[in-house]
């Protein structure tokens, strides 16, 4: 597996360089401890593994496409960014956000039965614990968004499936509740917009953390390709699985002859080619471009 210091740690003067996860790399500013430098890279990550090589542009993509969401749901919940203002070296993919302390939930929100929560369907006729009808397909849409929190692991160890109640357990029936409503409120909004548009949002991660005086803020990144399934509107046919803008389209290519890759192996995937990493790209770009209506 590379560990995502071998594709980051830059040299930013004023910085200090504290953490990287997958995607993400965190650096302090000197001489005050309130805020943080969140700098999206552009590596991407599948089945627990930061593959090689990254996709260009994927950093700045995410990082605007994030930037336009928080706006859109500005009057659902405040957003960590301070500012824009980042230094010349990590411009367009950076953010200055507040400091906060983070929820230790993975907060997920599905409004279409697919991926995990397929998974466990098929096994328990179940979602995070919750009753489903028999008889749903991969790509059925639900009712109403459904929330299926999950723990949130080390890296290169996987999130587990939570029930409510074990989110009640582990932050508070108050704090559990409000979680609840504004992951299942973004993923509505966000279905809302982004359906005018001719794409579905299957399902989302979001991250919340509290800041000093107890509030409740929308973290991280929001309804993006790499936190979110997107399936183009006009292809939408529930029995089998949907065509993707997002990062499922690595998946597929890694589970598929192709790659040549025996995933039960435990052995890191192969270098994706120039084409994957190409298509992957466009792909980004694509939901970028038709959810905003901006040119990338």
């Amino acid at each position: 597996m590379t560990t995502p210091d071998a594709q980051s740690a830059l040299a930013i003067p004023g910085f200090t360089h504290v953490y990287s996860g997958k995607v993400r790399d965190l650096y302090a500013p000197d001489g005050r401890d309130d805020q943080l430098l969140l700098v999206a890279s552009d590596r991407i990550s599948a089945f627990d593994f930061i593959l090689d090589p990254p996709i260009p542009d994927k950093g700045a993509v995410l990082t605007q496409l994030s930037l336009w969401w928080f706006d859109q749901l500005a009057d659902l919940v405040p957003h960590h960014v301070v500012s824009t203002d980042v230094p010349d070296v990590v411009a367009g993919r950076a953010v200055l956000v507040r400091r906060l302390e983070m929820v230790p939930v993975e907060c997920v929100a599905r409004a279409y039965l697919t991926g995990g929560g397929l998974r466990e369907y098929a096994a328990d006729g179940t979602v995070s614990g919750l009753a489903l009808p028999e008889g749903l397909r991969d790509g059925d849409r639900f009712a109403a968004p459904l929330f299926t929190p999950s723990t949130k692991a080390p890296m290169g160890e996987h999130d587990e499936p939570m029930t409510y109640e074990e989110v009640e357990a582990e932050v508070g029936p108050e704090l559990a509740a409000r979680l609840r409503d504004l992951t299942t409120r973004i993923l509505a909004r966000g279905n809302e917009i982004a359906g005018e548009r001719g794409i579905l949002i299957a399902d989302t991660k979001v991250e919340f953390g509290l800041d000093a005086d107890g509030t409740l803020v929308l973290a991280d990144e929001v309804l993006t390709p790499d936190s979110s399934r997107f399936w183009p509107a006009d292809q939408w046919e529930p029995g089998h699985p949907q065509p993707s803008f997002d990062k499922e389209f690595v998946r597929e290519w890694l589970l598929s002859p192709a790659s040549g890759w025996d995933r039960a192996s435990g052995k890191a995937p192969p270098r994706l080619p120039p084409e994957v990493v190409e298509r992957t790209r466009a792909k980004y770009v694509e939901a970028y471009e038709r959810l905003t209506g901006r040119t990338f």
